[in-house]
């Protein structure tokens, strides 16, 4: 049966090749972003502009427009990136952290808050956070802003695997793997079809069962 799949962040990247993946599996995609690109106009599937995960109202216009109609996946995809090593922290980069954190932290939170009307028994939320954000996984340092926002949406997907469980949804927090995206500078491990073909089969297995797992695209679980 077609499902609905609602993808923020869509315009590129990771997300981008998420909706082409859905829609060659014969899915209906909803795809969300600020500005739609041509790449994502080709692709033949919904789009909504305008989408901005850090604004309320934003989200809110969103959820109007869908009301009535369910949603069987939530992937919360939109995010940013960014370095702040500890040299680089001054009281300008706080507007830096204060963005990241809005975007990567808060982001799929508000997103997820603001479509449970359209989530129902069966539903599935996948939170696209990165390995950066585990305590025990940090051998390196640095990188100050993005795995502090990668670690506090880490515990609002625990948190909301947790409180949606009640009502049959179950959440998945994902890394994609070092991806060669624009947001990495081209630099990774992988390309955008292997972590995306990765992501959808971690979605494909997300059950109440195992709600609330932090998992790499290639299945395996990763440490907090």
């Amino acid at each position: 049966m077609k499902k609905n799949v609602l993808v923020t962040g869509s315009n590129r990247g990771i997300g981008l090749e998420l909706c082409r993946q859905l829609k060659q599996r014969g899915e209906h995609v909803i795809a969300t972003c600020r500005h739609a690109s041509d790449e994502l106009k080709a692709l033949d599937v919904e789009i909504i502009e305008a989408v901005e995960v850090s604004e309320p109202t934003s989200l809110a216009a969103l959820a109007k427009q869908l009301t009535g109609r369910r949603i069987d996946w939530l992937i919360n995809n939109a995010g940013i990136a960014g370095g702040l090593g500890l040299s680089d922290i001054d009281v300008d980069a706080i507007e830096s952290f204060k963005r990241m954190y809005e975007v990567n932290s808060l982001g799929p939170l508000l997103a997820t808050q603001s479509l449970l009307n359209n989530l129902g028994e069966g539903s599935k939320v996948g939170i696209i956070t990165s390995r950066m954000g585990s305590m025990a996984d940090n051998d390196s340092g640095g990188s100050y802003a993005y795995r502090m926002s990668k670690a506090a949406v880490n515990a609002a997907g625990k948190s909301l695997s947790i409180d949606l469980k009640p009502k049959g949804i179950a959440v998945a927090i994902l890394h994609p793997g070092y991806v060669r995206t624009d947001m990495t500078g081209h630099n990774g491990l992988m390309d955008t079809d292997e972590s995306a073909s990765g992501l959808l089969a971690r979605m494909d297995e997300l059950t109440l069962d195992n709600s609330g797992s932090f998992w790499h695209s290639n299945g395996d679980l990763l440490p907090w």
